[in-house]
């Protein structure tokens, strides 16, 4: 699978979440998030920015040390605004006391999107802190309760993907908030995946009825009921094993579970790459064998490799807010960037608005329109 054939992360100036060619979108990029430094954020800017002109940036961090980095990189030149932040977010620090702090380089960066500087966000910094800054600065879309987290997931469905929603914004959904979750999942699968009419599986421990917790009984009936409103098809309960599967577009769970499934298939993807790696080096026969399957191992590792769908988009605030891995080195970090270059020129934070304020109202008065 080449980098075209990844949802959110294709030509720029083709992308499947309808991208206008020659359309300029400005992003906004904490650059003292991530575990690996600022060096890495700059080399998946550069990366990014070589693929892409029609790409800027606005780089919030320590000015010097920016500075410094993006002259190093002649393709980052008259495309790269620094903006002069000393404090950093650490990856321990608590969330409640990160959004009070105003002298950071994740509140700079989201900042530019609440001030119409920049159409999103990326940062690889504190998912908690990353949340909070976010609500607060940003606030939530009227009818929201809880934001979300969605992933984009490999599976055996034509598009390639699915998107599961929660993983990892708030531990806690009732189901009113998996309802939630399963309008604006179907809304950025329908975006994001040009699925006319998303399935929407909701997971469980176990596909019967008689199954699962109290919420997820209650929140199978809100969601079949509102399927309607929002444009999908409704699958009922479905299993862990269904999550890469082509049963469902959209897997719809709390934020607990969702990353602790997320964690699961990043850890089982590596040790598959592992265990093939120690397999085809045992003896001078399986050695042959892997340079005969090269073509075949190089295409097995794009699919597997976690960077390359490296990005979680915050759902339900006003604007737009990509989450990269915290140890994503400069592919991860290029492959975030796309994702939030495809949302911003296909204008999804707008549609997601619509179909969310869509239904609502429907809710309170029947016949409403349903935007994309």
């Amino acid at each position: 699978m080449t980098d075209s054939d990844v949802p959110g992360r294709i030509d720029e100036t083709k992308g499947r979440l309808g991208a206008r060619g020659g359309l300029q979108v400005t992003l906004s990029i904490d650059a003292m998030g991530g575990d690996r430094g600022p060096a890495t954020i700059v080399a998946g800017i550069a990366r990014s920015a070589s693929k892409n002109p029609h790409l800027n940036f606005i780089l919030h961090g320590p000015g010097d040390e920016l500075d410094k980095l993006v002259r190093k990189r002649k393709i980052l030149k008259d495309r790269v605004d620094i903006r002069d932040v000393p404090g950093v977010v650490r990856m321990d620090e608590k969330p409640s006391q990160a959004m009070r702090r105003a002298d950071t380089s994740m509140r700079s960066a989201i900042d530019a999107v609440k001030d119409g500087e920049a159409q999103a966000c990326v940062s690889c910094g504190n998912t908690g802190a990353l949340m909070a800054t976010s609500m607060i600065r940003l606030r939530k879309l009227d009818g929201i309760n809880r934001p979300a987290i969605a992933c984009l997931w490999p599976s055996r469905n034509p598009q390639g993907f699915n998107v599961m929603l929660d993983v990892g914004a708030d531990i806690r959904a009732d189901e009113r908030d998996l309802l939630q979750y399963a309008m604006m999942g179907a809304s950025y699968a329908r975006n994001g995946l040009n699925l006319n009419v998303p399935r929407v599986g909701l997971l469980n421990v176990g596909t019967e009825e008689h199954k699962g917790r109290a919420e997820l009984k209650a929140a199978q009936d809100l969601i079949a009921n509102a399927s309607g409103i929002g444009g999908y098809e409704f699958m009922g309960f479905i299993e862990g094993g269904d999550i890469p599967g082509d049963k469902v577009d959209v897997i719809v769970t709390d934020g607990f579970t969702g990353n602790v499934a997320l964690k699961t298939g990043e850890g089982t993807a590596k040790l598959v790459g592992d265990f093939l790696k120690e397999a085809f080096k045992a003896t001078p026969l399986s050695r042959i064998a892997a340079l005969l399957a090269l073509t075949s191992l190089k295409r097995l590792q794009k699919r597997i490799d976690p960077r390359r769908v490296n990005g979680g988009v915050f759902l339900g605030l006003r604007g737009t807010v990509v989450k990269s891995h915290g140890s994503a080195d400069a592919t991860g970090v290029s492959a975030a960037i796309k994702l939030a270059y495809e949302l911003s020129a296909s204008g999804f934070s707008e549609r997601l608005a619509a179909r969310v304020a869509s239904a609502v109202a429907s809710a309170q008065n029947d016949g409403t329109s349903q935007p994309k």
